[in-house]
């Protein structure tokens, strides 16, 4: 995520061309030719002992003799002189430079080279880049492009070239065109906190291949996909072609969990990916998901209908006074409705009345407008006719609108002029609707990371006791542990077993299942035995003696036929009373190599592929994760929503999910849990087979997520003068209803010395950015009292550091009412020591004048306050390092 060396790469003033040449063909020449045919308006360094010039600028002989040190280098030489290279470059004060090709045993000692002069890399194996709105193509492609919106990542040149050939071609423009080649250095998520930022740039399509960090990827996709839309497309699915591409073999639904989780959106293929560069081209923000379907033929439309319905898209619903309306407009023999069929005779006047009387209508969110070749209703002047139209239609803007003109030699120049007046169009109706879906899926994962979650008021955590029991297992060699073992590292977290006994017989076990009740399970016991889950299979629902004789018998036989050296431990009975017609699913928590452990749910009472089978998620989850996870696999056929005799309780799958993901981010020696089943019977949740596999853990427990996690150590007792106790602690999502209640207490003038503005109201969005915050790059410490029975807020303190961690801007707001007692200072107090080990350098802030108050309090604290009257604003800075530091 560090910016540094950033704008000498991006934003160069000046240009060095390492192995500059004359001979067509050559890295060098294409690399000088694609600089001087755009309109950069830096200095270009041609650099190569052979020539006098090259395409008519001076050259230099090396790298010593250059008249000023290049913001920006491009290696365009044989690999074998990257290293020496470099180092000339660093020596002569250049901050970042693009390397063509490297072989990979020479990349270790690339990133030392460049990290020691503090150069920024981009590649090797890069393409290069194009910024077209400063005219800068330090790329090694042939093709030019236009500037526009759309920023472009990718990993590798041939679909860069793909792209940008399939881009010159309907004159799709960019703001960016970044070839990252291997990654060395800079990577996409230090791009993605870039273009966060920029202003020509209103949306992000990323090609990737792998990642060198998952926590800051997901940090820096979650921080920019808040404010942009992100789709990304990922490559090597399967093991053969991650094998192929020489990447991380992991599960790729992980892929799709951290996607999800940071707000972006994955598209399936290249098709798709193309599809999405027409769509955020042109893209505005999506009001609804119910869309209107208009065509002047029902195949066409037919299409689009079951494109739509197999990505649980949502068809508007017409009022009966737009029905009644569009009957009287369209002639006998048109059903008036949606999907709406013109009938293939329609002209272009009956297109234009009924788009207009459909853009009247509050009834759709977007519209789709078909189009197939016509000799009644020809594509170009239907086309111009309908934007003419559209165009002066004061609710044009208020609804999303997707053209799908058909064919292809007769309606080119009708798509063009769609391009052209920014309204998206595509060749086919399942491209639109796969394209409208992008759109909808997208809102749909920005509105998830929006909602407010509930914090049940049940859920329960003994770290200690959990940790204890963990520590006593491995002290003792074990490493695995079924059900019997774990029950009680389980009830640390609130997770119920079922009540199980040994028995060592079939006849116990029969003895066993009558004084405890019908019915009963039985799992054989044995850890001797090797590949135990080809045996240790559960026998569920059995109602007799009979019946657990017969199946007590079956085990012990096939188990003694496979194996008969083994030590044979007896029987697990387990009492399955009031479990009839119990719904089994099945929650797996695995390590993935990339994003760490993953928590993946499916159908109980099968063996599933994790990848196939099951939805995935990252921890750490709350009830609104693990709810949209739940409804996910509902909506996926990945479970059932209902039992033969009930339904699913949705709200207690997610609390079992949250307590699983909390006893995983507590105790990082779990290495694997399978509960295989999770019984499910009304509001009861019965944890009928558990295996857990620990090892020890060193390091940072946590380092291994992916997203970090809620931080207990920062929570802290404090006694205020008045005498009365409250707790200072990080802020929680779900946090948000307390927020607005403290922000209410807050008189207007305070509000207006915190946020230079008056605020009347906060939207549910401003406070879920309050409040979902990322802890890698934010702090927020909420002061919480016990009043009246329930938990309030009184103060927060806040600091939101740069992506290189360097300065971090902090403010403090008190409740109006509380003034006096020594809270503001406590609360800065504590921000202050954070963020001194956090490994900030300077903590900054501004207020205003007449806040006299925060000036005398940050005076005290050792702030520099400078008053600059003239702006009206009061800087304050405080150094958190030494000064030789």
């Amino acid at each position: 995520m560090s910016q540094r060396g950033l704008e000498a790469l991006l934003k160069p003033g000046s240009i060095a061309v390492i192995g500059a040449s004359v001979r067509p063909g050559r890295a060098g020449y294409l690399m000088m030719r694609n600089l001087l045919a755009g309109s950069f308006s830096g200095a270009v360094l041609p650099v190569t002992p052979k020539y006098k010039a090259v395409c008519g600028v001076l050259a230099w002989p090396d790298v010593a003799s250059l008249p000023v040190s290049p913001d920006l280098a491009v290696i365009c030489t044989h690999a074998s002189r990257n290293l020496d290279l470099l180092q000339a470059l660093g020596e002569r004060g250049c901050k970042a430079c693009i390397i063509l090709s490297a072989p990979e045993s020479q990349l270790d000692a690339l990133r030392q080279c460049a990290s020691q002069w503090q150069i920024r890399l981009l590649g090797p194996n890069s393409l290069g880049l194009l910024a077209p709105w400063q005219g800068l193509n330090a790329s090694f492609s042939p093709v030019p492009i236009v500037p526009g919106k759309l920023a472009f990542i990718s990993q590798s040149a041939a679909v860069s070239n793909t792209i940008l050939d399939w881009a010159q071609q309907r004159k799709l423009g960019f703001s960016w065109f970044i070839a990252l080649g291997d990654s060395l250095d800079i990577d996409a998520d230090d791009l993605l906190d870039f273009l966060a930022r920029d202003g020509k740039t209103s949306a992000i399509l990323l090609y990737l291949e792998h990642i060198s960090d998952a926590r800051r990827f997901v940090s820096a996709a979650r921080s920019a996909a808040r404010n942009k839309p992100i789709l990304v497309i990922k490559s090597g699915r399967s093991q053969q072609a991650q094998k192929l591409l020489k990447t991380h073999a992991g599960l790729d639904a992980a892929w799709d969990a951290a996607i999800q989780r940071a707000g972006m959106l994955r598209v399936q293929d290249t098709h798709e990916l193309f599809s999405a560069v027409e769509t955020l081209s042109h893209m505005r923000p999506l009001r609804g998901e119910r869309l209107m379907i208009v065509s002047n033929g029902g195949a066409p439309a037919a299409l689009a209908l079951d494109a739509l319905e197999a990505r649980n898209g949502k068809l508007a619903s017409l009022s009966e006074e737009v029905l009644t309306d569009l009957r009287e407009l369209l002639p006998d023999g048109v059903n008036a409705g949606n999907p709406l069929d013109l009938r293939d005779d329609a002209t272009a006047e009956r297109y234009l009345q009924t788009v207009l009387r459909l853009l009247d209508s509050q009834d759709l969110d977007a519209l789709m407008i078909i189009h197939s070749p016509s000799a009644v209703a020809p594509a170009t002047p239907t086309a111009q006719k309908l934007l003419d139209a559209i165009k002066a239609h004061p609710r044009a803007k208020q609804v999303t609108l997707l053209s799908n003109w058909c064919g292809e030699f007769s309606s080119q120049e009708a798509r063009r002029l769609f391009s052209d007046a920014g309204i998206p169009t595509y060749r086919t109706p399942e491209g639109t609707v796969t394209a409208f879906m992008h759109m909808v899926e997208y809102r749909r994962n920005q509105k998830q990371l929006r909602e407010t979650p509930a914090l049940p008021a049940n859920l329960t955590a003994n770290t200690a006791d959990a940790h204890r029991l963990i520590r006593q297992a491995l002290d003792e060699g074990a490493t695995t542990l079924d059900t019997h073992e774990v029950r009680e590292i389980l009830q640390a977290y609130g997770l119920s077993t079922l009540p199980t006994w040994i028995a060592s017989d079939s006849a116990e076990a029969v003895h066993i299942a009558g004084q405890i009740g019908y019915p009963v399970a039985l799992k054989l016991r044995s850890p001797d035995i090797p590949h135990k889950s080809e045996v240790q299979g559960v026998m569920l629902y059995l109602r007799t003696a009979g019946e657990v004789q017969q199946a007590a018998e079956a085990i012990f036989d096939r188990v003694k036929f496979a194996w008969p050296q083994a030590n044979i431990h007896g029987l697990l009975v387990q009492s399955m009373a009031n479990r009839a017609g119990a719904q089994e699913l099945r929650i797996v928590v695995e390590q993935d190599p990339v994003f760490g452990p993953l928590i993946m749910l499916g159908e109980g009472g099968i063996e599933w592929q994790a990848d196939k089978q099951a939805v995935v998620a990252l921890p750490p989850l709350n009830m609104t994760l693990a709810r949209y996870l739940v409804i996910q696999a509902i909506k996926s056929g990945k479970i059932r929503g209902r039992s033969a005799l009930r339904p699913l309780d949705v709200a207690g799958i997610s609390q079992v999910l949250v307590q699983v993901s909390n006893l995983i981010v507590d105790c990082p020696e779990i290495v694997r849990l399978d509960i295989h089943p999770l019984l499910a019977s009304g509001s009861e949740f019965s944890l009928l087979d558990v295996t857990l596999q620990l090892a020890d853990f060193q390091g940072d427990p946590e380092a291994r997520l992916a997203i970090r996690p809620y931080p207990h150590a920062l929570e802290e007792p404090v006694q205020l003068k008045n005498g009365q106790r409250c707790l200072f602690r990080p802020i929680l999502p779900e946090d948000e209803p307390q927020l607005r209640e403290f922000i209410a207490q807050v008189t207007k003038e305070d509000l207006y010395y915190r946020y230079f503005s008056e605020i009347n109201e906060f939207s549910h969005d401003d406070l879920a950015n309050m409040t979902q915050i990322d802890y890698d790059r934010e702090m927020a410490f909420v002061a919480v009292r016990q009043q009246a029975g329930k938990e309030e807020i009184i103060g927060v303190t806040r600091a939101i550091s740069d992506a290189d961690n360097i300065d971090a801007e902090f403010s403090v707001l008190v409740r109006s009412d509380l003034k006096g007692l020594g809270l503001g200072r406590r609360l800065l107090e504590k921000m202050i020591i954070y963020t001194r080990q956090h490994g900030l350098d300077r903590l900054n802030g501004i207020t205003m004048p007449g806040n006299r108050g925060m000036i005398a309090l940050a005076r005290k604290l050792g702030f520099a306050v400078d008053i600059q009257l003239e702006d009206g604003i009061v800087s304050l800075s405080l150094p958190l390092t030494p000064p030789h530091r």
